[in-house]
C-alpha cells in the first residue's frame, strides 16, 4: 500500500459548501478489487457489510464486480441492497417486534432477493401476524454465535446446539447457517490478531462440526469483520463480511497496516475564524465527523501536527504554529478516524472521478427507513 495516509488531488473544492463528505470513485473501485483478491477472486465468499457507506452507487460498483451478497445492520440498508438488485441480504441483527413484519414485507416487495436475519435465543418468537406468510415460504435465519464479543449471539455450547436443532425443526424457518462476528479482535500486531482469531473461532468450528455429526447441515459460516478479514479470507469455507474496507479510514489505516486498503472518503472543511495568532477554527464540529473516538477524530492535510483545543457541534478549534499560512475561507481535506458513523452524518456525498466532482450521491440508508 502507498504511504498512509495519502490524499488525492481534487479540483473545484472552493465551489463546494462545507462541511462536506467526498468519495473518490477510483479508490472505492480499487478497494473492492482488493477485497475480492483477498478471497481468491471468489465473489461468493464475499458478503460486504453496507453499514459503512449506505450508498446505492457503491452497491452498484460491487455488483459490477460480481458481488451479489451483502450484510446489513438496518432494514433501510437491507432494502437499499434489494432495490439495487442484490441476490442475498443478511440483516445481521436480532430483529424483534414489528421489525420482523417489516422484513416479511420486504420479501414480498423484492421477491428476487433472499433476505435472512439472526436468531440467538430460544425465547425468539415470531409475531402471530407474520405466520400465515411463512406457510409456503419460511423465514431464512442464521444462528448468531458469540465468539467473545459479548454483544449479541449465543455461546457455542450445548444451548447453541439445542437452539440450532429447534430452529431446524420449525416449519416456519429455514436455517441458512452460522454467523459469528469477532469485532472485539483488533490487536495491531497481525500475529497476535491471528492467534486471538484462531482461539475465538475454535469453539465456533467445534459447534459446526458437532452439528454436522448430528446430521444438521450448516450451509454457510459468515465470519468476521474488517480487522480479521485477511485471516478469515485465507480459510476456505467462510463467507467474509468486512465493511470499512470499501472506504477505509485513518483509524484502521494506522492500526492495521497489514491490510491493503486506501482511504476513499474525505471530509471537506474550511477555516471560518482565526480567533488568535496560533488558532484556527474550522467548520467541522462533531455533527460532521464521528464524535465517539478520542481526538484527533480527523486527520487534516497540512495540519497533521495541530493540537485540538475544543470541538463543539459545528466548530473545531485547533492550535498550530502554521495558523498564519491558512487564510479565512481556506479549504482543508480530512480523513475521519471512524468512517462509518461519519458517513451517516451526511445526507449526500460528492463523488470525484479523475479529481473532478460529479453530481451528489444520496446516503440513502442513513435513516431507519429507506426513502430513496
Amino acid at each position: 500500500m502507498s504511504q498512509f495516509p495519502s490524499f488525492p488531488k481534487l479540483h473545484n473544492l472552493a465551489e463546494i459548501e462545507s462541511p462536506a463528505l467526498l468519495f473518490v470513485e477510483e479508490r472505492i473501485e480499487a478497494n473492492i478489487r482488493r477485497m475480492l483478491a483477498l478471497v481468491g477472486g471468489d465473489a461468493n465468499r464475499l458478503r460486504p457489510h453496507v453499514k459503512t457507506h449506505k450508498t446505492p452507487e457503491i452497491i452498484a460498483m460491487q455488483l459490477r464486480e460480481g458481488v451479489t451478497r451483502f450484510k446489513a445492520a438496518t432494514l433501510a440498508e437491507a432494502e437499499m441492497c434489494a432495490a439495487m438488485g442484490a441476490s442475498d441480504v443478511l440483516l445481521a441483527y436480532p430483529l424483534q417486534g414489528p421489525a420482523i413484519g417489516h422484513l416479511v414485507e420486504l420479501r414480498r416487495e423484492y421477491p428476487k432477493t433472499l433476505f435472512s436475519m439472526l436468531v440467538d435465543s430460544s425465547e425468539f418468537m415470531l409475531p402471530a401476524e407474520v405466520c400465515p406468510a411463512l406457510v409456503k415460504t419460511p423465514l431464512d435465519v442464521f444462528l448468531d454465535v458469540d465468539c467473545g464479543m459479548g454483544r449479541t449471539g449465543i455461546e457455542p455450547d450445548a444451548r447453541a446446539v439445542a437452539l440450532y436443532q429447534h430452529l431446524c425443526s420449525s416449519p416456519q424457518l429455514r436455517v441458512r447457517g452460522v454467523h459469528a462476528y469477532d469485532g472485539h479482535l483488533h490487536d495491531p500486531a497481525l500475529s497476535n490478531r491471528h492467534e486471538a482469531c484462531m482461539e475465538a473461532f475454535a469453539p465456533v468450528l467445534g459447534l459446526v462440526r458437532e452439528l454436522g455429526a448430528m446430521g444438521l447441515t450448516v450451509p454457510a459460516l459468515v465470519a468476521g469483520g474488517s480487522p480479521t478479514f485477511g485471516i478469515h479470507a485465507a480459510t476456505p469455507g467462510r463467507e467474509c463480511s468486512p465493511g470499512t474496507t470499501v472506504l477505509w479510514d485513518f483509524g484502521y489505516g494506522e492500526k492495521f497496516p497489514d491490510l491493503p486498503f486506501e482511504c476513499a472518503a474525505f471530509l471537506l472543511t474550511r477555516v471560518v475564524s482565526k480567533p488568535r495568532g496560533d488558532r484556527l477554527c474550522l467548520d467541522l464540529g462533531h455533527k460532521a465527523v464521528a464524535p465517539e473516538m478520542a481526538q484527533p477524530r480527523v486527520f487534516l492535510q497540512g495540519l497533521e501536527d495541530a493540537r485540538v483545543l475544543m470541538q463543539s457541534e459545528e466548530h473545531l478549534v485547533l492550535e498550530t504554529p502554521r495558523a498564519s499560512e491558512f487564510a479565512l475561507g481556506a479549504t482543508v481535506l480530512g480523513i475521519p478516524r471512524h468512517v462509518c458513523p461519519s458517513v451517516s452524518m451526511h445526507n449526500t456525498a460528492i463523488p470525484f472521478r479523475n479529481g473532478v466532482p460529479g453530481r451528489p450521491w444520496k446516503i440513502a440508508a442513513r435513516g431507519r427507513q429507506y426513502l430513496a
